[in-house]
């Protein structure tokens, strides 16, 4: 991701998550299968992608903007990418006009070898190790913190790459789960805490590690288990695998938004299917904000299995009271504000035989800056819509997200700036109620939250991040001493 991403202003109305990562092993068909796993991770990044394989004699690298079925458009391309192992990435650009120079896997050559990683998460002491690096006389190829790694790779003075490797990852904090490859093995690991997810797999002989299940099923790979917080995994070319913890035990802390929006419907995460969970969420929807209504209506696609729990709990029939295109761009690609509001006219229509007379409960997974919520509820109010009451699948998000997740700059949160009855009245409906953080954790299937030591990654909800946050802090130390008064010693 971009190494400024925590900072930038963003012009979204969802939480996104960053990207995702693939990697297969052991497979003549190394390159096919990654473009197919990735295509199964589209969802986590929708901006650009990118392969890169090795043939046993030379690495090979292709990437581009755009959907994975236009950057490896035929077999063509991908016979350009030869060898038994390749690892790949999508990913969202955090502004327009990024270019190729970030989009992974990212690709060196150290002096023991080529070395290439792809990268989930963000480091949150990016700046100041890449400011370092910088002063010692590192030239930097991208914005990207994942090329802080690399740097930290190369310039450790340990002998083995492993060790290196590992030297590096002491150095950083926040959120990483990474598919490394160099001529003899495939390294995958996870932080510490586990933020980021990675699953592992196996197609025949082959080792396959992916972001989420799903591209697992879809590849045609059984899945094996959960790379652990702190594992690193290496995969050598014979088909050996090795398992190293060099970082200790840690309390977990897996992000919790995996479970409310990022991972597809039908992946496992934490050995649970996300589907049921969301559905989970809606019951607990319904058990805490219980109001009167006729027609339960989800905003497509993410609200969906929650107001199928919700209208499963409360006894209100489930209906498809917003039609969904299929066809339609995000949003917050547009380039202008004009053109982004339009597409939410665009991308959602109601259903008026449906909705017209009802009282309406609206579903939907999250608010971010509230501007399509206030949209949606117009739509049901111009389609004739009595009432209409907003219920939210996850805690209101207070807080900005530093681990690898596009959320705007904290003062652009409709949960920041205003409280229930105000957000109330800015998206204008006629109640609106969010699942409680408890309740979120039930759906999960513990019994609360444990506020001593949280079983998930839930800052942007509570504000309680895991991690030290040093870039931020920089940020906000160098922002208090420009607006000190002239004179004044801090």
């Amino acid at each position: 991701m971009n190494i400024t991403n925590p900072f930038l202003d963003r012009d979204g109305d969802k939480l996104r998550e960053e990207c995702g990562i693939f990697g297969v092993i052991g497979s003549p068909e190394a390159a096919p299968i990654t473009a197919l796993g990735l295509h199964a991770l589209q969802h986590r990044g929708q901006e650009a992608c990118g392969i890169v394989s090795w043939d046993g004699h030379e690495f090979f690298a292709r990437r581009g903007l755009g959907h994975v079925a236009q950057v490896f458009a035929d077999q063509t391309i991908l016979s350009e990418l030869p060898g038994h192992m390749a690892s790949g990435h999508v990913r969202y650009s955090t502004t327009g006009g990024q270019g190729l120079r970030n989009v992974q896997p990212l690709f060196a050559d150290l002096a023991r070898g080529g070395f290439s990683i792809a990268h989930n998460g963000n480091i949150s002491n990016a700046m100041r190790l890449r400011q370092e690096l910088v002063d010692k006389g590192a030239i930097f190829q991208s914005t990207s913190d994942t090329e802080v790694i690399i740097h930290l790779i190369a310039t450790s003075r340990y002998p083995t790459l492993l060790d290196r490797f590992v030297d590096a990852l002491r150095m950083v904090e926040g959120a990483y789960s990474l598919i490394c490859m160099t001529p003899k093995r495939m390294i995958a690991c996870r932080d510490p805490l586990g933020i980021r997810p990675l699953v592992m797999g196996k197609i025949g002989d082959a080792t396959v590690f992916a972001s989420e299940t799903v591209a697992l099923d879809v590849v045609g790979a059984d899945f094996v288990r959960e790379i652990e917080p702190g594992e690193i995994v290496e995969v050598r070319q014979d088909g050996r695998i090795t398992s190293h913890r060099p970082f200790g035990e840690h309390p977990p802390r897996p992000c919790i938004f995996e479970h409310v929006y990022f991972s597809r419907p039908d992946s496992v995460s934490g050995g649970q299917s996300v589907y049921e969970v969301r559905r989970q969420i809606g019951v607990e929807l319904a058990r805490e904000a219980p109001v009167e209504a006729d027609l339960v209506v989800p905003v497509p696609d993410s609200g969906v299995p929650a107001a199928i729990g919700y209208a499963q709990e409360s006894g209100i029939p489930f209906g498809l009271g917003i039609i969904r295109s299929h066809y339609v761009g995000r949003t917050f690609i547009q380039p202008s504000d004009g053109a982004r509001h339009a597409d939410v006219k665009r991308k959602h229509n109601a259903n008026r035989a449906l909705v017209e007379g009802k009282r309406i409960v609206l579903i939907d997974d999250s608010i971010v800056r509230g501007t399509t919520s206030m949209k949606i509820v117009q739509m049901m109010r111009d389609a004739g819509a009595k009432e209409v009451h907003f219920r939210v699948a996850s805690p209101p998000t207070g807080h900005s997200c530093f681990y690898g997740v596009d959320t705007p700059e904290r003062h652009k949160l409709l949960a920041a700036r205003m409280d229930l009855n105000e957000m109330t009245k800015f998206i204008v409906a006629d109640s609106l109620a969010f699942v409680s953080i408890d309740g979120l954790y039930r759906a999960v299937g513990e019994k609360s939250r444990n506020a001593a030591c949280p079983q998930h990654c839930d800052a942007c909800f509570t504000g309680d991040y895991p991690t030290r946050l040093t870039d931020l802090a920089d940020k906000t130390a160098a922002t208090d001493q420009l607006s000190l008064p002239v004179g004044k010693v801090a």
